[in-house]
This record gives C-alpha cells, sequence and structure tokens, in this order.
C-alpha cells in the first residue's frame, strides 16, 4: 500500500514481512496525472477493497491546492471532487464480500446476560434501517435538516443513525451523559430540527432519565423510544412521537427499499463535537468522505475484515461511536454492542458469548476490569488484537490486558473528532511497545514541534507540540461556530510550502524510533476518554462556594502513567480559608461538576494556592501548574 511508503518513510521500527498486497501495490506505484504520488495508490486501493459505489465517479483522488493557498476551503487540496455518494447505502450493500446471510450486528441488553446473544442479519438489518429511512422522510422536514441523536449506542440508534444519512438528512451526535444545558448547546449551534432519544436509560437497578433532560434542554420535536415494552413511565409533550407511532406511519413501507440520496462528498453528513479552550464545544461537520477514513484505519492498522466482530464500548455522542459504525459495516465486518455498563462481568461475557475479534478500549475501563478481576473466568480466546484509544495508557495494565486474550497485541489509535479516525497508531505488520505508537496512520504526516516553533529534524528523537500534514483524506475543513483556519492553521508554521496543521497534543519521538503521548498543549484535558475544556469546569467550580477567588482545573497524569486524574487548584478570597475543609470542597465540586457538566467526571484532588501562575497578559498558566503537580506527586512517589 503507497501510504506504507510515506508512514514508514519517517523513523520507526521496522516492518516486518510485508503482505502480497503491499508488494502488489509498490510494484503499481507510479506517477498519475493530477492526483501525484503514493496517495493516489493507496486511497484507490482502499476504495476498491470496500468495493464503495459512487453514484457519479470522482475526476480524481485529489486535487491538490496551489502552494501557498492556506485559507482555501480546502487545506491542502479536495479529496474526491465531483463525486456524489452516501456511505449508509454502501454500509447496506452487497458486494463480492458481503451476501444478504452474513450477520451485521450482534447485542445483548445488560439483564439478559444468561440468554443467547441476539444477531441480524444484513438482510434484516437493512430492511429496518430503510423503515426508519421512510420514517424520517414522512416528517417532511427540509431536505438536509440536522436530525440529533441522543441515547445509548444500541441496535436502534444504529438504525436510526444510518437512517437519517440514508435519508439525506445530517446526524447531531450527542452524548447521553449530558446535562440539560450541555444537550441545549449543541442542539442550538447544530439548529437541530428533530432529535431521537429514549425515556429512560436501565442499568443495573438504576433508572437514569433522560427524556426529562430532553425537555429541560427545550429541544425540538423528540422521537421517544421506551426504555422497555411498549410504555411510557412519563407524559410526552404535544409536539413528540412515540417510536410506535413513528414507524407505524410507514409500516406498509416495511422492506421496501428506501432509494438513497448520494451526496456530494463535501456536504455534511454528521456534527459532531470537541470541546473548545473558550467554553463552547467546536461544532466539527464530517462530510461523506469522512467515514471511509474511518473504516481504512480499521481496515490497515487493525486488519478488520469480513468475518471479524468488533466490540468497542462507545456512544454516538463521541468520535468513535460513529467509527465503529463504518469500521465494521464498510469493511464487512459485524458490530457487537452491550446495552448496558462495560465496567462489569456482563460486559466480560458479551465478549466471550459474541466471539469477539477486536475489542476496543479505553485505559480508564481496563483499569476498572484488573481492579475488580471481573473478566476471570471468560474465554476471550478469540480476540485477534486490541484497540486503544482516548486517554494515555499504562504498561501494567495492558500488559494485563493481553494476557486476557492469550498476549494478542494491542494497538494504540490517537486521533481527533476533526480528523475522522487516527493520526498516529499502530500496526500488525510492525512490532509494537506498550503504552507506544509505532506510526503515523497510512496517509498522515506527522511533525514534532522544536522550541523554535519549527519542525525538528524527521529522525531526531524529540518532545513537543505535534503538528500534522494538512493532506488528509476525510479531516475537517469548517467548524460551523469558529474560524477554522484560525483555530487549526493561524500561526502554524510551513513545511515543504504547506502550512502545518494544529492538533494540540504534546509528543516524544523517542530513541527506538516510537511515539509516546504526553497529554494537551492547550487548556484542554482528557477524562475518561472525554476531551473537555479546563474553562467550562472552571465556570462551575468558581460559582460552588463564595470563600472561592477562582480555580484552575488541571489534567494531571498519575505517577507512573496513565488517564489523567482531574485536579482542582483554588484560591480563597481569603487567605486564611487556606486550610479551609478541602475534602468537603471536593464533594462539592463534584457535585457541581457532574450535576451541570458530566456524571461521568470525578475530581481527584483539591489543590490550595495563594495566587494562580500567571503571563504578563494575565493569561493563566495552566501547563506551568501540570507540570509543577506531575513533579510534585512523582517526588513523593519516590
Amino acid at each position: 500500500m503507497a501510504g506504507y511508503l510515506e508512514a514508514y518513510t519517517q523513523p520507526g521500527p521496522p516492518l516486518l514481512l510485508p503482505p502480497d498486497d503491499v508488494l502488489r501495490l509498490l510494484h503499481e506505484l507510479r506517477p498519475q496525472p493530477a492526483c501525484l504520488g503514493t496517495r493516489f495508490v493507496y486511497w484507490k486501493t482502499v476504495l476498491d477493497e470496500m468495493s464503495v459505489s459512487f453514484s457519479v465517479p470522482p475526476q480524481c483522488i485529489l486535487r491538490e491546492s496551489p502552494f501557498g493557498e492556506s485559507h482555501s476551503s480546502y487545506p491542502g487540496g479536495q479529496w474526491l471532487p465531483g463525486a456524489l455518494v452516501n456511505p449508509a447505502k454502501n454500509c447496506l450493500s452487497l458486494n463480492s464480500t458481503r451476501s444478504l446471510d452474513d450477520v451485521v450486528v450482534i447485542w445483548r441488553n445488560e439483564g439478559d446476560d444468561d440468554l443467547p446473544v441476539c444477531k441480524m442479519t444484513l438482510r434484516e438489518f437493512r430492511a429496518e434501517v430503510w423503515l426508519v429511512a421512510h420514517a424520517i422522510k414522512a416528517l417532511g422536514l427540509e431536505k438536509g435538516s440536522a436530525i440529533a441523536i441522543d441515547m445509548p449506542m444500541d441496535v436502534n440508534s444504529v438504525f436510526i443513525y444510518l437512517a437519517i444519512v440514508l435519508a439525506g438528512y445530517v446526524v447531531v451526535s450527542i452524548a447521553d451523559s449530558f446535562a440539560p444545558l450541555e444537550i441545549s448547546t449543541r442542539l442550538k449551534i447544530s439548529e437541530a430540527k428533530a432529535v431521537f432519544t429514549q425515556d429512560l436509560i436501565i442499568r443495573g437497578d438504576k433508572s437514569i432519565p433522560l427524556y426529562s433532560r430532553i425537555v429541560e434542554a427545550q429541544s425540538p420535536m423528540a422521537i421517544v423510544i421506551p426504555t422497555r415494552g411498549s410504555s411510557f413511565s412519563m407524559k410526552l409533550r404535544d409536539d413528540d412521537i412515540s417510536w410506535h407511532d413513528f414507524l407505524g406511519r410507514v409500516k406498509h413501507f416495511k422492506e421496501h427499499e428506501f432509494a438513497a440520496i448520494e451526496q456530494p462528498v463535501e456536504a455534511f453528513m454528521n456534527i459532531l463535537f470537541s470541546s473548545g479552550t473558550t467554553g463552547e464545544p467546536k461544532a466539527i461537520p464530517w462530510t461523506h468522505a469522512t467515514p471511509f477514513k474511518a473504516a481504512a484505519d480499521a481496515w490497515c492498522h487493525m486488519d478488520i475484515q469480513r468475518g471479524d466482530i468488533i466490540a468497542w464500548p462507545t456512544n454516538l455522542g463521541w468520535m468513535m461511536g460513529p467509527w465503529l459504525v463504518y469500521a465494521s459495516l464498510l469493511n464487512g465486518a459485524s458490530m457487537a454492542l452491550y446495552n448496558g455498563s462495560p465496567l462489569g462481568s456482563g460486559f466480560a461475557k458479551f465478549v466471550q458469548d459474541a466471539k469477539v475479534t477486536m475489542l476496543g478500549v479505553i485505559p480508564s475501563i481496563v483499569r476498572a476490569w484488573k481492579g475488580r478481576n471481573c473478566t476471570a473466568g471468560f474465554d476471550w480466546s478469540a480476540i485477534r488484537c486490541f484497540g486503544s484509544t482516548g486517554e494515555a495508557s499504562n504498561v501494567d495494565e495492558y500488559l494485563w490486558l493481553m494476557g486476557r486474550a492469550h498476549y494478542k497485541p494491542i494497538i494504540e489509535y490517537c486521533g481527533g473528532t476533526e480528523i475522522g479516525g487516527g493520526f498516529i497508531t499502530g500496526s500488525l505488520l510492525q512490532a509494537q511497545s506498550l503504552a507506544a505508537f509505532s506510526t503515523p496512520a497510512m496517509g498522515c504526516c506527522l511533525f514534532i514541534l522544536g522550541n523554535d516553533g519549527h519542525p525538528i529534524p524527521q529522525n531526531q528523537p524529540g518532545i513537543g507540540e505535534l503538528a500534522l500534514g494538512p493532506l488528509m483524506f476525510g479531516a475537517s475543513n469548517t467548524l460551523l461556530n469558529a474560524n477554522h483556519y484560525d483555530v487549526y492553521f493561524k500561526g502554524m508554521p510551513s513545511w515543504k510550502g504547506r502550512v502545518l496543521r494544529r492538533h494540540g497534543d504534546v509528543f516524544e519521538r523517542t530513541s527506538t524510533g516510537y511515539y509516546q503521548a504526553h497529554g494537551r498543549a492547550d487548556d484542554t484535558m482528557n477524562l475518561g476518554g472525554i476531551k473537555v475544556s479546563s474553562v467550562e469546569i472552571e465556570r462551575i467550580c468558581n460559582a460552588v462556594d463564595n470563600n472561592v477567588l477562582e480555580t484552575a482545573a488541571i489534567g494531571v497524569p498519575p505517577p507512573g502513567g496513565g488517564p489523567e486524574q482531574l485536579v482542582i487548584a483554588v484560591v480563597f478570597k481569603d487567605s486564611d480559608n487556606m486550610k479551609a475543609d478541602l475534602n468537603q470542597l471536593k464533594i462539592l465540586f463534584n457535585s457541581a461538576v457532574q450535576k451541570n457538566l458530566n456524571p461521568l467526571f470525578r475530581v481527584f484532588r483539591v489543590v490550595p494556592l495563594s495566587a494562580l501562575p500567571r503571563t504578563a497578559t494575565n493569561k493563566v498558566m495552566r501547563r506551568v501548574l501540570r507540570q509543577q503537580l506531575a513533579q510534585l506527586d512523582e517526588n513523593s512517589r519516590l
């Protein structure tokens, strides 16, 4: 694959014996008119491998922008210009590697752990998606309208997701853990015209309200799915619709194929959100090209293919939810969905019973499994590899994880919502190192910036802020509520005439050619795989107690490495309060953050300070605080 040439010209571990595909493609590598170089061969091969169907084929793979056009609508170039395509249609299509009787989704609800797993063939699955698409069309929404999904990632939410795309609308992804204010913000930014949700989320013996949060967020029309049976425990608003009535309007269309709405490849397909540093989340549109980036990463780096069964605990509100849909279905594999908490033995048994072959994790989940020993006694021998993303991982915990599946490899995978996939990862063709990355993702170029703000030499070890080459298939080229150029390109250095793209992570290239992540370079942090702005947390904490003058929220990695822990530095109005009850304050901070921002966040520690470190222009230097607290923890450990 040509992308291997680009990836492996950068220093890294040695390439192991390549498969026949690589040798064949290296032989094919030759200049192409208008679409030059290795990218042509790689992306043409990927699209052919996935049997992607275009109603109007692209004029070329890449039309490069003239050098110096840094403010172009397509930074670096335009991918698949002129093409019309529908990714959902491609997920449901027959091809040479897939039949109607292939199982495409396997699932189980929490509490049904002793029952057989549920399965659905492509024939059954696409009939359900078609019916939902007919029902969405019957709502009479304007063409291209945004439609939100705020519910757990189960088989119904996947039907809904694909049906929205199939019918030519735009999915708005909202995580089911968000508080009403966060839901409202995302609905307003995206201008959503409807929202799919459910009445409750059932976790064990707990019933967590969801529809009531949608109502409090003053959402537009809601289509509401009952969690249990066909009745609700609450009354719906006048304009809202029950799932039963929604589908009942088009029951005569059952098993009637829905004619997919083919769209220009640059048209919006999904709006996702990533925290900015100003408190308002960045609204990032995925185009109709982005799904193929997600699927290509899975095919190339995790060897996802027909017959594989992929489980990755996530939600459609985060990029790994849509990623899982496309990474599995476009590659002819099956999704495995557990509708419940992934932290207990129920999920571990599901992985065994579904015969999962690729299990995706975040480090926080692995830490919970190890601490509770909830995977003991279950057979995970079907697993061929693990994938890991979202946070910095820990060597000891990941060695333990490998031991659950006869020491199968873990492919580290790091990217971003605005990338649509990964920019740095591992490879089954290379020797892997725990808690490290072995290669740029196929088709991506990485640069580590030195102290002077310019890339260090490609063959030199070093640490610094990571920058990306601008030519990335499927990456964002606009934001709904911010200037895309200002966020990702303004002030960045150039390389060979192309301005580099900002990412915001600090990375290290080691002397052995591997890469290691060292957290964020800006004022965001990563808590449990969720990127959040310090400003968002500080706004909430500042209002908790009248004695608090100001706070600084910092994500600090624990000694020995692993997921970041949330530390709140506090400056009191009265310096005599330095000896205040910090445990009580931590409880108050936790309660406020979980209620107003996300119930999954947890304050690990509260640290009193006489003043926050600031720049000459009065900006809080959170990076300095982070370094000081990390060093303090390390000294304590030693």
